[in-house]
């Protein structure tokens, strides 16, 4: 039995990780790990990527994992469930994608929320390890938020014609991740049409789709500037949580030296991540304009258009989820009090 990890052989049994022969002391903790991004995307590089090796090296080897992108253990919206199963031990949870089971955690990816991915990344980080989405959203689906980035305020990318007024959106059939930013879609004259990012390709190619709200870096992930030639500039037409979560039970059944040594890799690498995905933000938009997409800034004129429009669209949201029995209005005042406690720039 390990000294360092005295727990170590009866955690594989009790998390059903794979072993070859007899538990030995030298047999790992190998813990499966499962998303939807495809293989090489940038945000898998910049977070579950080295928080896995990380994680690994501080435990001298002792916790190692399985990692399953693209899909392979299941679609997006069936991580959660995946995540709660044990299918896997840990899972892309994605807040929006599950937003009937998650609904405050949407709080972060209203329109206007904040002006960079470290700003919204650092505030959500607070309320959802030790505020209201931590007890209203995790604790309730029995999973423990590991990592978190909050995506850089959306632009809507169009594939016929661009935006430069609210006339130019209405009627639009957008891609949305549901929820707040189906609201959001609605509030300003397009159609939501409630989707995974994997999914947009096909649909854009097919005419289901005519643009996108999306945040630059997906674009070039999932192929769309392929398709897509306009975008806005400028614009903060929401955001998106990308999260990996713990189930409850995965959780606790580790020993509380490699819990610590989780802990402390989190704290690190998310403060790293955001400011990775703001800085590549511009890069993103260069390899965009190389590629023919065609960026409209959003003039003073539309940008008070835009304003007038959805400067109601989180009171409602909020508004909601009070008349669901939930709280939304807390929720509301607590994750814009922790971004106005953080640097905008």
């Amino acid at each position: 039995m390990s000294k360092r990890y005295p727990g170590l052989v009866p955690l594989c049994a009790a998390l059903g990780l794979m072993t070859a022969g007899p538990a030995a002391a030298a047999d790992p903790i190998k813990l499966r790990v499962a998303d939807s991004f495809p293989s090489g995307h940038y945000l898998t590089k910049l977070i579950i990527q080295p928080w896995m090796a990380e994680v690994t090296k501080r435990t001298n080897g002792a916790v190692t994992f399985e990692y399953f992108p693209s899909q392979q253990l299941g679609k997006a919206a069936d991580m959660l469930t995946l995540t709660q199963t044990g299918v896997t031990n840990i899972g892309y949870v994605a807040p929006a994608y599950v937003s009937e089971k998650m609904p405050h955690s949407e709080a972060a990816m209203l329109p206007g929320s904040f002006e960079t991915s470290c700003q919204g990344t650092m505030a959500y980080w607070k309320v959802a390890r030790e505020g209201t989405i931590a007890a209203q959203d995790y604790a309730p689906n029995k999973i423990r938020l590991l990592v978190a980035v909050a995506l850089p305020p959306y632009q809507i990318l169009t594939v016929k014609n661009p935006v430069k007024t609210e006339q130019d959106i209405r009627g639009l059939k957008l891609r949305t991740t549901g929820g707040a930013q189906d609201l959001t879609v609605r509030t300003i004259g397009a159609v939501p049409v409630r989707m995974a990012a994997p999914d947009t390709y096909e649909s854009l190619s097919r005419g289901t789709l005519d643009g996108v709200v999306f945040p630059l870096d997906s674009v070039v992930s999932y192929n769309v500037e392929k398709i897509v030639r306009y975008s806005t500039e400028g614009a903060n037409f929401s955001s998106f949580i990308v999260a990996y979560s713990i189930s409850d039970a995965s959780w606790n059944a580790l020993p509380a030296d490699v819990r610590k040594v989780i802990q402390d890799v989190s704290q690190e690498i998310v403060p790293v991540a955001c400011a990775a995905v703001d800085r590549q933000e511009a890069e993103t938009k260069q390899k965009l304009v190389e590629a023919g997409v065609q960026f409209t800034p959003v003039s003073p004129e539309f940008r008070s258009k835009l304003d007038e429009m959805l400067k109601d669209v989180a009171s409602k949201w909020a508004q909601g989820l009070d008349g669901r029995g939930r709280k939304g209005s807390a929720v509301l005042a607590e994750f814009r009090k922790a971004v106005a406690e953080q640097p905008a720039k």
